[in-house]
C-alpha cells in the first residue's frame, strides 16, 4: 500500500491511497457489499456509474457463504465479483457483537453458531487472516472484541484486553505468512477498542499503533452511545494514530457523521445506512432526507434532487420513484440505491475539494445551511 497526504486543512486530511486494485482519495466512504454484492447494484454500476474506488464484504458471512475455499478458487473476491476496485473485508468482530445470542468470545478468539444453519464454527486472529488471504481483499481487518455502549469498566477493560492480544496474535501472524508468500499484496489495518473511555480508548490506541500495520481502525462506536459522546471519542483517538498512515471510522454513518468526523481527521467510513435506507424509501439530498412513498410525491415531476446529477436524477421523477415503491417493483431498489450511494459518494468528493481549497470550514458551514440546521 502506499500512501501519501495531499493537503490538511486543521485536522482534516485529503489522502491518496494505492492498493494492488486501485487509486482511493480520500475523505472516502466505502459502500458495504456484505456478501460480496452491494444490494441490488453489481460491478458495472459500482465502477461505471457511481465510480467507486473501494467497497466492503465480510469474513464472517462470506465465510459461511459461499465459503472462502470457494471464493479463492474463483481468483478472490475480484475473480468471483468482478469488481475490479479494492475491497476491504471486516473481520467478523461485529458478528461476534451482533449475534451475541449465537455466539461466545473467549480470550482465544469467537465461537459462534451459523445464523443460517446452526454449524457451530470458531475464529481465532489466525483462522481469520486465513480467510480473508482465500477472499484477497486488499484491507484486511484482524478480529477484535467489540463491546455494546453502556458497558461496565470490566467489560470494556476486557475487550481492550482481547483486542491487544489478538493484535499482537495477527501481526506476527501477518509477517510470518508474508514471510511465506502468502498476502504479499495485502494489508492489514488493526482496530482500536475501549467505549467512550478515554483511558481505555488511550491505552488501546497506544498499544495497537505501536505495532507495524498498515493502517488503524477506530471501532466500537455508534453502537448505542449518543452522537457527541462518539464525536468527542473519535476526537480524543484520532491524536494518538500515525499521520501517514490511514484511518478509519468504522460503521459511521449519517451524512452528518462524515461531516464531522472528516473534521476530526478521520480519512475512511462504511455504513449500511444509503443502501438500507433506500430500500425503505428515504433517500438522501443537499437539503436533508425525503420519503419518498409519500403521497405528496405520486404527481412530483421533479428530480429527487435539484443539485444531484446521479444516473437516477438525471432520468426520473420522484412520481416514477414513488410508483416504483408502491407497485413493489424491484427497480426502485437499484435506483434508490445508486441515488443515495451517488450522494454519499459525491459529498466525500466535495469535502476532498473543500479540503485542497482549504475552505472546509466553509463547506461544513454551508452543509448545515442547505439542512436548515447547524451543528452542535
Amino acid at each position: 500500500m502506499e500512501f501519501h497526504i495531499d493537503k490538511t486543512d486543521e485536522k482534516a486530511r485529503a489522502c491518496t491511497i494505492k492498493t494492488a486494485h486501485s487509486t482511493i482519495q480520500t475523505p472516502v466512504f466505502m459502500p458495504v457489499g456484505t456478501v460480496g454484492s452491494v444490494k441490488s447494484l453489481d460491478a458495472y454500476d459500482m465502477r461505471e456509474i457511481l465510480k467507486a474506488d473501494i467497497i466492503l464484504g465480510n469474513t464472517y458471512h462470506l465465510y459461511l457463504r459461499p465459503g472462502d475455499e470457494n471464493i479463492k478458487n474463483f481468483g478472490g473476491l475480484h475473480g468471483f465479483t468482478k469488481y475490479d476496485g479494492s475491497f476491504l473485508t471486516d473481520s467478523g468482530g461485529f458478528q461476534a457483537f451482533s449475534l451475541s445470542d449465537i455466539s461466545k468470545a473467549s480470550s482465544e478468539g469467537v465461537q459462534f453458531k451459523s445464523h443460517i444453519d446452526g454449524s457451530t464454527h470458531y475464529f481465532t486472529p489466525e483462522k481469520v487472516l486465513d480467510i480473508e488471504y482465500h477472499l484477497n481483499s486488499d484491507i484486511m481487518m484482524i478480529l477484535d472484541d467489540l463491546v455494546e455502549l453502556p458497558s461496565s469498566q470490566e467489560r470494556i477493560n476486557l475487550s481492550v484486553e482481547r483486542t491487544i492480544k489478538w493484535a499482537e496474535q495477527s501481526i506476527a501472524y501477518h509477517l510470518k505468512k508474508q514471510s511465506e508468500g502468502v498476502g504479499l499484496h495485502q494489508n492489514i489495518f488493526a482496530i482500536i477498542q475501549g467505549g467512550t473511555d478515554k483511558a481505555y480508548r488511550k491505552k488501546c490506541a497506544e498499544a495497537l499503533c505501536s505495532m507495524p500495520f498498515d493502517g488503524f481502525a477506530i471501532g466500537g462506536l455508534s453502537v448505542g452511545e449518543e452522537n457527541t459522546k462518539m464525536y468527542d471519542t473519535v476526537e480524543f483517538t484520532t491524536p494518538f494514530m500515525p499521520t501517514d498512515k490511514p484511518r478509519y471510522l468504522m460503521g459511521v454513518g449519517t451524512p452528518e457523521d462524515l461531516v464531522e468526523n472528516v473534521e476530526r481527521g478521520v480519512d475512511m467510513f462504511d455504513c449500511v445506512m444509503p443502501t438500507r435506507n433506500a430500500r425503505n424509501a428515504t433517500l438522501f439530498t443537499s437539503f436533508g432526507k425525503i420519503n419518498i412513498k409519500g403521497a405528496k410525491f405520486i404527481k412530483d415531476d421533479t428530480p429527487i434532487d435539484s443539485e444531484c446529477d446521479c444516473y437516477t436524477c438525471k432520468r426520473y421523477s420522484r412520481g416514477y420513484l414513488n410508483h416504483l415503491y408502491r407497485a413493489k417493483e424491484l427497480t426502485f431498489f437499484r435506483l434508490a440505491s445508486l441515488h443515495n450511494l451517488h450522494y454519499y459518494l459525491s459529498l466525500m468528493r466535495q469535502m476532498r475539494e473543500a479540503i485542497l481549497k482549504g475552505e472546509f470550514a466553509r463547506f461544513k458551514r454551508e452543509f448545515y445551511a442547505k439542512r436548515g440546521g447547524h451543528n452542535s
